[in-house]
């Protein structure tokens, strides 16, 4: 067979006149045939993996193979998956020890032969653009930070590599709305919307999987699997999916195709495979996707919103898995494109010139008026005649018309509203057009107008209490969750009256507030009830911007006084953070009260308060607010500012046993750990932003959170003078 005769050769260069047994030679080459035609690709942690087990004389816990590998355990059973179908490739078998480990079995020639396949995997020297890809592939795929080093060592390049691959890749993701997070001792992850990152693989597989690539994997085409033109980003982008499950979804989209009032291209066809086959991976992974809830109540009566939803239940029923109504929006709009780019003209005459003409106009209109080009947008223009050909209708009758969003449209996008009113007025001077139905149409001008908003930069200001303690952790969610909001300030209830709110594009809280102030009550873990209310009223704004142009706020700028005058503060606010900072134990005392009343009597010896009834009744008012236990640590941060406080304090507590407080969401939580930080009523900003940057560095990562959690005191005091030392450092 030709393909033993390549392999052969490839063994025998290997080799080098190593002298083995013929059945050595026969049962690697063998195995070798059958591992390539399989395509399983062996990454370098995969084979560490392998190794060990191999050459273990015992079984091996996932935690040992997790520290000599230096990963999580999590990382390592997601690794599992792959080594077992290698494994299996060889006729062995990963058995999985209950409470004990990992053991390799199967015959001694089939271990010998997987050895010798691992010994000889060939080192591959991958071009900057495929190693970038192979690296863009595997975060996407990851659920969680990888470390640098993992992925310089699966490549064999330096970690400066990997770093010069991941500013170019930082600039792919730009596109794509997209962060690239890069911390050190953290690693290196993709975030932001789960749309935008299936947007990414969909790309990738554009850019390297063609047509023929891809019917080859359809038809199951063996001889196509094992040429040797196969890349390995088409290799590793061919896995991503299950071939039976993408056999499957084929059958349901031909059945698609044949309802459809117009024909599927070759590349609208294998366009929605591919959505779909990535949809369901990344759905049986965890990964659901979010679409505009106004947006799919728009689409519901579409033709495509009833065949994708067709298709959808078929897909849940063979595949055995529920799939959110989120993904039929999705599917419908790969429907509505794959209609669009196949022949604009037919939707035109079909759905009727004039109704097509008018819906024109409107765009004209709305375009003129806010002095934004929407004219030559092809989506809004079928968008607008698909949803007018029907509503004509009901016009006509005096059909009665149904929005149960219209009081909502019209009190968060009433400029908008008004534009398109007279537009319709103008447009459809014969008809009488019901609020309910302007209302319809500003949703499909609302869409348009917010992707033409992307570049959006929102500046927020966040209140707490005490201005020092949660306001930055809430502060720290926002920049994480909301990419819309670039800039953030921290003030307390205290500043409110002072701070020119209409400075502020958003105004968040973490306790109500008082007066007639347009704010955002939110919890300081930002839970998705608040990010979605958040994300309602960032489209809101967008949409707005283009219909009201606004000011800009500018803040204006230190001369040479002012600034010398902030880095004095900034260093006292620093030295004293530094001087004051203890780690300390608390005895045998039974309640909170009697724990904190300690802590101050200790505060009251070092000078620190002055006033130790004031600082305990604040700190009690403090706890009375809202909750102050962390979630998902053992730690709470107690915090305030109080008349009774001298300077600027942070300490930390350990407590005789564990206490169940009141967590930030709001459940009951248990405690082994108290934060405390403390501050004068009367406080410059330098040293709210000092408290602040220490704020954020409590839930920063997991190995921030373990150091709060069990660190000592030199420890602590470290970390913290580094942080401190590098916030300078950029002041500087």
């Amino acid at each position: 067979m030709s393909t033993g005769h390549i392999v052969l050769k490839n063994y025998e260069r290997i080799c080098c006149g190593k002298l083995l047994n013929v059945y050595n030679e026969i049962d690697f080459i063998c195995n070798l045939t059958r591992l390539e035609v399989n395509k399983l690709y062996i990454s370098g942690r995969e084979r560490k993996i392998i190794e060990i087990l191999l050459e273990a004389n015992q079984v091996v816990t996932v935690k040992e193979l997790a520290d000599q590998l230096r990963v999580s355990s999590r990382t390592i059973h997601r690794d599992l998956k792959n080594v077992e179908e290698i494994l299996t490739a060889y006729h062995l078998r990963l058995f999985r020890k209950s409470g004990s480990g990992l053991e390799v079995l199967g015959e001694i020639a089939d271990l010998e032969a997987l050895k010798l396949r691992l010994r000889y995997v060939k080192n591959t020297d991958y071009r900057p653009e495929e190693r970038q890809a192979i690296i863009l592939l595997t975060l996407l795929r990851a659920n969680e930070p990888l470390k640098l080093f993992h992925l310089a060592s699966e490549l064999q390049v330096t970690i400066a590599t990997v770093s010069y691959d991941l500013d170019h890749i930082q600039r792919i993701l730009d596109k794509y709305q997209l962060s690239l997070v890069r911390r050190r001792g953290y690693g290196v992850e993709i975030t932001g919307h789960e749309k935008d990152k299936r947007a990414v693989l969909s790309q990738l597989m554009a850019d390297h999987l063609d047509e023929l690539h891809f019917y080859s994997l359809l038809r199951n085409d063996q001889e196509w699997k094992v040429a040797d033109n196969i890349g390995i980003i088409s290799d590793r982008l061919l896995g991503i999916v299950n071939q039976e499950k993408l056999q499957i979804i084929e059958r349901e989209v031909e059945k698609v195709k044949a309802t459809l009032p117009y024909e599927l291209a070759d590349s609208a066809y294998i366009g929605l495979i591919v959505h779909l086959s990535l949809a369901i991976e990344r759905l049986q992974q965890g990964d659901t996707i979010e679409f505009d809830a106004d947006h799919l109540q728009q689409i519901q009566e579409t033709n495509e919103y009833l065949i994708a939803q067709k298709m959808t239940k078929n897909l849940e029923k063979a595949l055995q898995m529920e799939i959110p109504v989120d993904e039929i929006g999705y599917i419908t709009m790969h429907l509505m494109g794959a209609k669009l780019k196949i022949n604009h003209e037919y939707l035109i005459k079909e759905s009727n010139i004039n109704i097509a003409y008018d819906a024109q106009k409107l765009i004209n209109f709305v375009s003129q008026t806010l002095n934004i080009d929407l004219s030559n947008n092809e989506r809004l223009l079928n968008d607008l005649v698909a949803h007018l050909q029907p509503t004509m209708y009901r016009l006509q009758q005096k059909m009665t018309i149904k929005n149960p969003l219209i009081d909502e449209i019209m009190r968060d996008y009433q400029e908008l509203f008004d534009v398109i009113q007279n537009g319709v007025k103008e447009v459809f001077p014969e008809l009488d057009v019901p609020k309910e139905e302007i209302g319809y149409l500003v949703l499909h001008f609302g869409s348009v107008l917010i992707q033409s908003q992307e570049d959006l930069e929102l500046r927020a200001l966040v209140i707490c209490p005490s201005g020092i303690g949660t306001a930055k952790m809430l502060g720290e969610r926002l920049l994480q969750k909301i990419p819309e909001i670039k800039e953030i300030e921290n003030k307390s209830i205290f500043d409110l009256d002072h701070v020119g709110k209409n400075n502020y594009d958003l105004i968040v809280s973490t306790i109500p507030l008082q007066g007639n102030i347009d704010y955002i009550l939110a919890s300081p873990i930002l839970p998705k009830k608040d990010i979605d209310q958040i994300n309602k009223i960032v489209r809101r704004k967008k949409v707005n911007q283009s219909v009201v142009k606004k000011q800009k706020h500018v803040d204006s700028k230190f001369n040479i006084v002012d600034r010398l005058q902030a880095l004095q503060n900034y260093s006292k606010a620093m030295l004293a953070i530094l001087a004051n900072f203890y780690v300390g134990s608390i005895g045998k005392d039974n309640t909170m009260a009697d724990i904190l009343a300690h802590i101050c009597d200790e505060l009251m010896n070092k000078q620190i308060i002055d006033d130790e009834k004031q600082v305990l009744a604040d700190l009690f008012a403090r706890e009375k607010i809202e909750g102050l236990g962390i979630p998902g640590t053992s730690l709470a941060l107690y915090h305030t500012r109080s008349d009774g406080v001298q300077e600027i304090s942070f300490s930390v507590y350990n407590l005789p046993y564990s206490y169940s407080i009141k967590s930030m969401d709001g459940n009951s939580q248990e405690i082994e750990r108290i934060l405390l930080m403390i501050a004068p009523t009367d406080i410059n900003q330098q040293a709210l932003e000092i408290l602040s940057l220490i704020s954020s560095l409590f839930i920063s990562n997991e190995q921030t959170i373990e150091l709060f959690e069990t660190g000592s005191e030199s420890e602590i005091h470290s970390f913290i003078s580094k942080h401190l030392n590098d916030f300078m450092s950029e002041r500087l």
